[in-house]
């Protein structure tokens, strides 16, 4: 059996500070195999930097995925094309730096990552996902039944969408993107492990990691403003699964919500 953790969106320093701090004991706590991360939202609530990729990798996660962020950090393009276990939405044109899958071996056997974003409400709007999955999961069942999906996206009609179609075909399909964990945690009739949103690694209290004032201000005003990384209390927020991995199967999906060190210095 494999145990297999996987964290929602992680935002800005506190979140990744959190992740850092908390993951080589959640390792030892459930005797993890191997755990991913989103971390579109890493630095400074928006991207990821190379600097903050590989103090993740360091701390022991095995795959980074992210989504409509990716980008927003400049100096991660080039950085992109040189580390393989930062992946960026699966359905970028052809051309795009970085890649949307990657295969790693472990000790119990090949595990796959697909990092695949949505397209209703989201911008920019990518290639359609569906055709590109049912192209990348064939190739990846060639070399291992077990494959972990992070659909990136907004509606929750749409997410579900992606893990019933994959269902039997992937090992899980874990949402990301709105940063509120939903309770929807399941394992559908063919085996394959569902939860709408994995939820976020950062503040809790906030609105969506952010601080509080500044966007209720805008919601009043409409006028611009900063939003700023909150502070204070931290969770983290995401999904442990528990995979056959012989058949690729989910045996059980469990909800995470682990406190994290609270923070009081200034975002980075």
């Amino acid at each position: 059996m494999l145990t297999i953790l996987f964290l929602g969106d992680v935002v800005g320093e506190p979140g990744r500070s959190a992740v850092i701090a908390r993951l080589a004991e959640l390792k030892r706590q459930w005797r993890l195999d191997f755990a991913v991360v989103n971390g579109e939202n890493a630095a400074a609530g928006r991207g990821i930097t190379p600097r903050i990729t590989i103090d993740l990798l360091r701390a022991g996660v095995s795959v980074i995925t992210t989504g409509d962020h990716i980008w927003d950090q400049k100096e991660i393009v080039p950085f992109i094309e040189t580390e393989p276990r930062l992946l960026r939405p699966l359905n970028y044109p052809d051309g795009a730096p970085g890649a949307g899958t990657i295969v790693l071996e472990t000790a119990k056997g090949k595990i796959g990552v697909i990092n695949v974003q949505a397209r209703t409400f989201m911008q920019p709007i990518l290639e359609n996902p569906f055709p590109l999955l049912d192209a990348a999961v064939a190739q990846m069942r060639a070399e291992t039944p077990v494959i972990i999906v992070d659909a990136h996206g907004e509606t929750t009609s749409e997410k579900i969408a992606i893990g019933r179609y994959l269902d039997g075909r992937v090992s899980a399909v874990l949402g990301t993107h709105t940063h509120v964990q939903t309770a929807d945690e399941q394992i559908f009739e063919n085996g394959t492990a569902f939860l709408c949103d994995a939820g976020m690694c950062g503040p809790v209290r906030s609105i969506l990691g952010r601080a509080i004032e500044p966007i209720v201000e805008r919601f009043i005003s409409n006028l611009p403003a900063a939003f700023p990384v909150a502070q204070g209390e931290v969770r983290l927020r995401g999904a442990l699964l528990e995979i056959d991995e012989t058949t690729g199967r989910a045996l059980r999906i469990t909800r995470v919500d682990e406190p994290g060190p609270s923070t009081s210095a200034p975002s980075a």
